[in-house]
């Protein structure tokens, strides 16, 4: 494994003085026929102008010298490091990533359409450069296999609400796709700063039928809802009945009473009243 190291460097500005220097006394040793010595300070000169570099904020250069890593220049400008060296630039700023739409398996089999979005930034040239070949491409293909191993973790949803889930548990997802991406880049000297669900969905082969599950779902809970708040509306209305002495009601009455205000809470339709013209106990 390649470590990121500091390069021999030196002010650009100072380089160019002295190249300026050499090529002046170039200059001026032809005009003295010292033809000899011209032509060292040339050569110094083309040799050291061969190590002029400009660095801009926010990237590195890996220097390379004879196919030997010589170290990594951070400092941004002008800078006079190793003459007739390769030198490759980095960027360390921060980039997205958008993965493609993959189909897989939750943790069920159901078909899901699944994507994210992948935050990340070079932190160590040195890694990005030779431990791994194209590490932007190395960033993709790992980062679709890192969504593909979360995704067959969980399933896309639960009706019990009883464990994680791909849909709601969005903040546990990332959280745990994050960890396992940066597992796998690191190795390339990539930190990731965010990894988050861009889309997901069933497959379109068992979306129609996903979707009856689910509103069948919503239906029941609903429905479970409105009959307890309606078991608990009769019974207070019972209770008060009774306690206040409006009316005496026997078991038969009070369950035809119960019976009927169940049915004019519960119902879809508005209840039809019936209106009882004759005694009360007729």
């Amino acid at each position: 494994m390649m470590n990121e190291r500091k390069a021999w460097s030196m002010n650009g500005f100072i380089g160019i003085v002295i190249i300026a220097l050499l090529l002046a006394g170039t200059v001026l040793s032809f005009f003295e026929e010292q033809f000899i010595l011209g032509g060292i300070l040339l050569v110094l000169a083309v040799t050291l102008a061969s190590g002029i570099t400009l660095v801009q904020p926010n990237q590195s250069v890996v220097v390379i010298f004879l196919g030997k890593y010589m170290g990594t220049i951070r400092r941004e400008g002008i800078t006079l490091t190793i003459p007739f060296s390769i030198r490759r630039t980095i960027s360390l700023r921060v980039r997205n990533f958008n993965s493609n739409r993959l189909k897989v398996n939750d943790v069920n089999g159901n078909p899901i359409e699944i994507a994210a979005v992948i935050v990340f930034k070079v932190i160590d040239a040195a890694k990005a450069v030779f431990d791994v070949d194209q590490y932007e491409k190395f960033v993709e293909i790992q980062s679709e296999t890192a969504i593909r191993t979360v995704a067959t973790k969980y399933p896309y949803d639960t009706f019990e609400h009883e464990e994680l889930t791909l849909r709601g548990n969005a903040e546990e997802v990332s959280s745990e796709l994050t960890t396992e991406l940066q597992d796998r880049l690191k190795v390339a000297g990539v930190e990731v700063i965010e990894a988050r669900l861009t889309h997901l969905a069933y497959s379109t082969e068992i979306a129609q039928a996903m979707l009856q599950r689910q509103q069948a779902s919503a239906i029941i809970s609903a429905r479970k809802q409105i009959v307890d708040g309606a078991v608990g509306m009769v019974q207070d209305a019972i209770e008060r009945i009774e306690k206040e002495g409006i009316v005496e009601l026997d078991d038969e009455r009070r369950v035809a009473m119960i019976n009927n205000l169940l049915v004019s809470i519960v119902s879809d339709h508005g209840a039809q009243p019936v209106i009882n013209t004759g005694s009360l106990y007729q």
